[in-house]
């Protein structure tokens, strides 16, 4: 599920919304309030259930071959999602809907790098909720490796102080970090 050209998505469990109205989440660490979008380089990031901790990490000009080695491992291609475990069942059944908007109300954020794009007023989609589908065929057809980890926490320690591009989604869901010796 990618955004069609001059459009972008907004992913979601609920396939009634008709207008989204800005707003500040709770977690948020800005205080103006925003409808939130992605475009189509960032739509896999949201390929899950909306509570599900994700750690994604994938190749950018500059990333070490030795790096890629490392945290994508052979095979991985260009781009690795890891979720845990606990979500499996909740990844595989969940009804994932993607709302289509105009990107032209949208500007992008995210500094230095934009990670999504938002609007600031409200903004009605292109059309009903569409259903997104089966996440596993669609990490599948896009070449993205899916890992199933017991743990998210040494996996996010690798990604981050590596050269790949990366990130990291509702990490506070995770389970706790393991005791180190």
């Amino acid at each position: 599920m990618r955004p069609r050209p001059g459009e972008v998505l907004h992913f979601s469990e609920d396939p009634t919304i008709t207008v989204f109205r800005p707003h500040v989440a709770a977690t948020a660490q800005q205080d103006e309030a925003y409808v939130w979008a992605v475009d189509d380089a960032r739509a896999p990031d949201y390929w899950f259930p909306r509570q599900c901790p994700r750690a994604m990490a994938w190749t950018v000009p500059g990333a070490s071959a030795s790096d890629r080695d490392r945290v994508l491992g052979p095979g991985g291609g260009e781009r690795v999602h890891a979720i845990e475990y606990g979500w499996l069942k909740r990844f595989l059944r969940v009804e994932l809907f993607a709302y289509r908007f105009s990107a032209s109300a949208f500007r992008p954020f995210g500094d230095p790098v934009s990670h999504a794009l938002v609007a600031t007023e409200p903004v009605e989609p292109l059309g009903p909720a569409e259903r997104v589908g089966d996440l596993l065929q669609l990490h599948r057809d896009a070449g993205i490796q899916l890992r199933v980890l017991d743990n998210l926490w040494e996996f996010w320690d690798a990604v981050i102080t590596s050269t790949l591009g990366f990130s990291g989604i509702r990490l506070r869901n995770a389970r706790p970090r393991p005791d180190r010796p």
